[in-house]
């Protein structure tokens, strides 16, 4: 049943302005000589402080993207006395020095004295050790837009052992993580030179807390430089940001979704192959990809319409001439278990049919004149206005004609491209104020009006978007962010391992990037090597580029350990088949594994839902008492059980690894147990990713499917000895939001390593969309047989398990 667009209206007003609505009332307001200091808690590990000269910026709520009805102070008490002022919990303890007595200017305070008064504050951890330490901020006066306005900041002391990580998608690094020694332009930024750049101002430290910086203009972070990390943001009339404390990532990314918004779980497909490419330019060659994963078994779940399947730009419409009959080719898609994605565009062009309507309503991005702004000349970029999403009338219009126009033909979920959003706001005005002040903050409140507009229409069908860009709280609304329009490279596949890791440390969870590389694919190669793949039989695609079926497929191999898995790209053909008779076969092999491991990867998505922490992540988050780790963003943890190092250079056939100290190590190709703490190289043929298993890791696998419409069963638990292991088998409809209200299933299962018995507890939840009685095999490794597919002295084991504790001796 359809709302009315009245009631949608009021709620798309309530998304994403957290600025709007107040939340509890500060512990505190200092007076530190005319500098005002506002405190206030989200929790017990969270406090959020805001430093302005102007008392009533010091007392507003915090801006987009926060929820600031989460404010709680109640873990927190008060003390002051002459060194300043005190709030303590028993996680986070925060001290407001007090201010520095009155002195006799000298002669160079005359010239170089701040005009603001000084604030210095200092936050130390549960055990009492101070780790974050404000030695300075900074409001210096300029204009920006025809607005009189600040340039705004604060400074920390940086420790010589401290790193940091996060903030958002920087895709400058060829492989270290550790953004030390870095100054980052947090901004949204489509043509930086390595890749676009996405801002999301969430930094995470190895000392155990991170920082939320709470200003979406362009945002400048100093990491650890002459001993000291800043955050200067370009406009700003006040100093606000959180400070989160936490002993594990669980309890800081748990807060950071108080704070921000929990990562809902996506529907099952998700996690199954989604083939694009730009563009399929009608509906027969769609159900014709489609067919063919199907008459050669290989899985498949999601199929996408890219752009300009529409007859203008903002038209909103599908081309009658290409696409007919959109709602039988969605039908016939949905027959073969098979969803569909397709892109749906912020731009009007002026001959399009909506353009004059919301040029009247006001609905677009403006000049400083209040003219809408069309193109951009100095990116060769000549037509579209950008519709205005921060105008929550703007929002409700674009959502009910899309779901009118595109949507009710059958499509599944939206893909909102040009997100950041690709007409730069720099200069011009949306309807809250300049694009300056609110240049990050687009893509936020774009897809969040879409997010609400879907879970409305269809309130049981879980929200799945592609969104190119992302800000703080932009996991909240089901979207799936990817590093845009990057090329079709060695080197970008490189860049792509520690530009995911500090994505996910930014609390995005749900991050990918297009398989393959999407920009033209140059049909000649400088490689100097040998092709390790013959491209003789994908000539229509590749031209005389010999080594690109190579590339696909090293990063094939990569992407079937992602959170998404999705092929893309502007070539001639996309499909695993396109690049000749041995890169199919190996992707095929992926493929079918990527499917296998859906049972593991779904039951680590219940766990980002519970907890807001990443399953993909980088090594330091697992083993933070090895410091080799601290750099390393060449390899990375794939939920709690798997290392990957994916192979980046062409022609390699074996890698360098760190095994991370603190464990012993499973080759799972191989089942060869190797100890941590040390550089191994191994052996990464063509048809292998070098994957590690870690020891005390519990691994359930599922049953061949076509899709994740099928419903699987469990094929295998497999158990890695060495230390003991837990793991928690979730199950759910796949498809539905019964997962928010107990109905799923979930079994912890828990192996003891020094008896050898592995546990399955009892069922939790109601056990939804699973047999009340059900076999699972039990595969314990053992010790290796070289190139054998069962390890020596392993032995399986069949037993019924019927939803109460059931222990199994080896």
């Amino acid at each position: 049943m359809r709302i009315s667009d009245l009631a949608l209206l009021g709620l798309l007003l309530s998304c994403t302005t957290a600025a709007a609505v107040a939340g509890a009332a500060p512990m505190a307001t200092l007076d530190r000589h005319g500098a005002w200091v506002s405190v206030e808690a989200y929790g017990p590990n969270v406090i959020h402080v805001t430093i302005a000269a102007d008392k009533n910026q010091a007392l507003k709520p915090p801006g987009y993207g926060i929820l600031a009805g989460h404010a709680d102070n109640s873990a927190f008490h008060e003390s002051h006395g002459q060194g300043g002022d005190t709030f303590a919990s028993p996680m986070l303890t925060l001290h407001v020095d007090a201010p520095p007595p009155p002195h006799v200017p000298g002669i160079t305070d005359r010239y170089f004295a701040p005009t603001l008064a000084p604030v210095s504050l200092q936050v130390k951890d549960a055990r009492g050790v101070t780790i974050v330490d404000m030695t300075g901020w900074n409001m210096s006066p300029h204009e920006v837009a025809g607005e009189a306005t600040y340039q705004v900041g604060a400074t920390f002391a940086a420790p010589a052992d401290e790193h940091y990580y996060g903030m958002g998608q920087n895709q400058g690094s060829l492989g270290p993580l550790d953004l030390r020694g870095r100054v980052i332009d947090c901004k949204h930024w489509y043509d930086a030179p390595s890749g676009e750049t996405v801002c999301v101002p969430f930094m995470v430290s190895s000392r155990g807390y991170g920082i939320i910086w709470d200003n979406p203009s362009d945002t400048h972070f100093v990491a650890g430089i002459r001993g000291h990390t800043s955050f200067e943001s370009k406009v700003g009339e006040r100093v606000s940001f959180f400070v989160i404390t936490g002993d594990t990532p669980e309890q800081i990314y748990s807060a950071y979704a108080r704070v921000t918004g929990k990562t809902p779980i996506p529907p099952k497909a998700a996690f199954g192959l989604i083939q694009s490419k730009a563009r399929y330019d009608s509906q027969a060659e769609v159900l014709r990809v489609a067919r063919t994963y199907r008459e050669k078994h290989y899985p498949l779940d999601v199929m996408v319409i890219d752009w300009f399947y529409w007859t203008r730009m903002g038209q909103l419409d599908i081309n009658p001439a290409e696409f007919p009959d959109p709602d039988g080719m969605n039908r016939q898609l949905h027959a073969m278990g098979m969803k569909s994605i397709i892109s749906i565009w912020p731009r009007f062009e002026r001959s399009g049919r909506y353009f004059k309507e919301l040029d009247a309503k006001g609905y677009f991005l403006k000049d400083k004149n209040g003219k809408t702004v069309d193109g951009l000349p100095f990116r060769s970029d000549r037509a579209g206005a950008l519709i205005d999403s921060t105008n929550p009338a703007a929002r409700t219009w674009f959502w009910t004609h899309v779901r009118d126009n595109i949507l009710s033909h059958g499509f599944d979920y939206p893909w909102l491209d040009e997100t950041e959003p690709d007409l730069v706001p720099d200069g011009y005005f949306f309807s809250i104020g300049s694009g300056d002040r609110y240049h990050n903050l687009y893509p936020l409140v774009h897809v969040e009006g879409v997010a609400q507009g879907m879970r409305a229409w269809k309130p049981d069908e879980r929200v799945l978007i592609l969104s190119r860009a992302a800000y703080l709280g932009s996991q909240r609304t089901g979207a799936l962010f990817w590093s845009s329009d990057i090329d079709p490279s060695w080197e970008a596949l490189q860049r792509q391992i520690p530009t995911g890791l500090n994505m996910t440390a930014s609390g995005i969870a749900y991050w990918g990037n297009d398989i393959g590389g999407w920009q033209w694919l140059p049909q000649t190669t400088h490689a100097t090597k040998k092709p390790l793949l013959d491209p003789s039989d994908a000539r229509d695609t590749v031209g005389q580029n010999n080594d690109y079926p190579e590339l696909l497929t090293r990063w094939f191999e990569y992407g079937t350990f992602l959170p998404t898995l999705r092929l893309h790209g502007d070539r001639k053909h996309t499909e695993i088949w396109a690049y000749g008779h041995q890169a199919e076969a190996i992707m095929a092999k992926y493929d079918k594994l990527r499917y296998r491991l859906i049972p593991y990867i779904y039951s680590q998505a219940k766990k980002t839902y519970d907890t807001g922490a990443p399953f993909m992540r980088p090594l330091w988050m697992d083993f933070p008492n090895d410091p080799n780790v601290a750099d390393i963003g060449t390899e990375y943890m794939f939920g709690p059980a798997f290392l990957v190092a994916p192979v980046t250079d062409q022609g390699q056939t074996e890698k360098d690894v760190y095994l991370p100290a603190g464990s012993d190590w499973y080759n799972f190709w191989t089942n060869e147990k190797l100890a941590g703490g040390r550089w191994v190289k191994v052996a990464a043929p063509i048809d292998q990713i070098p994957v590690f298993v870690r020891a005390g890791s519990i691994v359930p696998l599922g049953s061949d499917i076509q899709s994740t419409a099928s419903k699987q069963s469990i094929a295998e638990i497999r158990v890695y000895p060495g230390r003991d292991a837990h793991f928690a088998l979730y199950e759910d409809d796949g498809s539905s939001y019964g997962y928010e209200h107990g109905h799923y299933s979930r079994i912890r299962l828990d192996y003891d390593n020094a008896t050898g018995v592995l546990t399955l507890g009892k069922r939790e939840g109601d056990g939804s969309g699973t047999p009340a009685k059900r076999q699972f095999v039990i595969r314990r490794i053992g010790a290796a047989r070289p190139n054998a597919g069962v390890p020596a002295g392993s032995r399986d084991q069949r037993v019924e398990y019927d939803g109460h504790e059931l222990k199994v001796s080896r």
